[in-house]
């Protein structure tokens, strides 16, 4: 985008120097109207010369008005397409940076959802863990007890069978 802009910037000033070239040479053209018309007064005795010189001097007017008219709404109408298609990237572009916004906004918030169901997940292993760990303690309670219960079975079944022995 940015090198259209630039490419269109740069058309424009491509074109902003033709049109000053253009007036330049009006003003030129109208700088040597100024000098003919000097000269058709100092030439009034050769009333021939006068009336040609006057109809130069209009031919040129006439092709310096024509000339500027047309450059003018050249350049306008160059201008307008430029502005139309230059209103047409920016609105593009701020489109694109909408969606994007948007695109982002909506990343984001899926994304603290997920951090949230990853913590959700994360607090309910910890308490798993917990759970699992008090578990785990009374089992080894248990079976310490029950390998005691074992031990006093057997010393009271020895104990056992010896009196029967004596017995």
């Amino acid at each position: 985008i940015e090198a259209g802009f630039s490419e269109m910037r740069n058309e424009l000033k491509s074109r902003d120097a033709l049109w000053r070239r253009i007036q330049l040479e009006c003003q030129q053209l109208h700088t040597e109207l100024l000098k003919i018309r000097e000269y058709k007064d100092m030439q009034e005795i050769q009333m021939k010369h006068q009336s040609s010189c006057v109809q130069l001097t209009e031919q040129l007017e006439n092709q310096s008005t024509e000339l500027l008219a047309q450059s003018q709404e050249c350049q306008q109408q160059e201008l307008k397409k430029i502005r139309t298609h230059l209103y047409r990237e920016e609105q593009s572009h701020c489109s694109e940076q909408e969606r994007m916004k948007t695109e982002i906004s909506d990343l984001t918030e899926e994304l603290h959802q997920k951090e949230i169901t990853i913590a959700t997940i994360m607090e309910k292993a910890s308490l798993l863990e917990k759970q699992l760990k008090t578990e785990l303690e009374m089992k080894d309670k248990l079976l310490a007890k029950q390998q005691l219960l074992d031990f006093q079975y057997k010393v009271i079944k020895s104990e056992n069978t010896h009196l029967k022995e004596m017995v």
